[in-house]
Parts: structure tokens; sequence; C-alpha cells
């Protein structure tokens, strides 16, 4: 006796089955990848290097009525996504900028970017930012990504429920706080 013949395939299983090859293709790349860096040493930026990328990322996001980015962790976070999760030539653009940064404030006031007045970070900052370039849109991204990731910024800025209430649609907002998605 014979054993049966197979179905033949649905589209849409065709389609699934493809789906899942292509994902297990492309997989393994990113886990290695991924556990890599995660699991590799941290090579920490040199201090100096690190205390401007702390400095410009207040600057970005400073403390104001919500923490700031330095609060929330931030430089370690930027630190650690320069060291094994961005490409090399994303990591070469901030690293550059950072020490055109230090070098400008080194140039006009005779100290690092760290040690200057916020005054004079922002106006280094903003001058980096109107340079146009790459330096300065990674370095903000990367630090927005920092900040409102964070476990801090979830639950104090954005009150963040990750399993929230019913949902009750066309709700004052007053009745919940003034915030959008929270009851």
């Amino acid at each position: 006796m014979n054993p049966p013949a197979p179905a033949p395939y649905t589209r849409r299983e065709a389609l699934v089955r493809a789906a899942a090859l292509a994902g297990l293709s492309l997989t393994p790349a990113w886990i290695d990848r991924v556990l890599a860096a995660a699991a590799g040493p941290v090579v920490a930026l040199p201090p100096a290097r690190a205390a401007v990328l702390a400095a410009a990322a207040e600057r970005i996001l400073p403390r104001t009525d919500t923490p700031g980015a330095t609060d929330v962790g931030v430089p370690a976070f930027l630190a650690r996504l320069l060291e094994g999760y961005v490409s090399p030539a994303d990591r070469d653009t901030v690293l550059v900028g950072l020490d055109a940064l230090e070098a400008a404030a080194r140039a006009a006031h005779g100290r690092g970017f760290a040690e200057v007045a916020p005054a004079a970070q922002d106006a280094f900052v903003r001058a980096a930012a109107e340079a146009g370039g790459r330096f300065f849109p990674l370095l903000r991204e990367y630090t927005l990504l920092g900040y409102f990731t964070s476990e801090r910024v979830g639950r104090e800025v954005l009150h963040y429920d990750p399993v929230p209430g019913r949902w009750d649609p066309c709700v004052p907002l007053a009745e919940v706080g003034d915030r959008l998605w929270t009851r």
C-alpha cells in the first residue's frame, strides 16, 4: 500500500513558509551580532570623550520639570550603543563630531566642552546642528532613543501603563489626568 499523496500547498501556506525560511536565514546573523556585542567586554569610551558625550546629551535634553538625559542614564546608553550596536561609519561620525565639539570649546575657552558653561555648550551644539552633516542628527536621534526608551521616562513623563484598563472612547482628558492613553 502506498502512502497518501501530500495535499497541494495553498498560496497562504506557501507565503508563510517562504517568510519563515527568509526569517531563519537572516536571524542567525542578527542574533550572533547582538549576542557578541552583549557578551563581549565593554570597552569604555575614554573619559574625555565620555564627558563630552554626557554633556552634549544633557544639552539636547536638559533637566526641566522632567528628568534630563543624564538623570535617566542616556550617556551610558549612548556609550554602549556606540561601542557595539551602530555601524562603524555612524560611530566614527559621532566620535569625530564629539572631538570637534571638544576642540571648539578648547579653542574658544581654553577648557573642554564638559567644563564650559551650559550657555556656551548650547552655542557649540547649535553651531554643530547648523553646520549640517550627519553628526548632530545622529547624536540627537540616539539621545532621543535612549531617553524615551528609559524606564523612568516611561513611568514619569509618558505615564506608560503596560497593562491599561478598559478603553472608553470620547472621555474628557480632565477625567483621566490629562493623559491620552491611560485611565
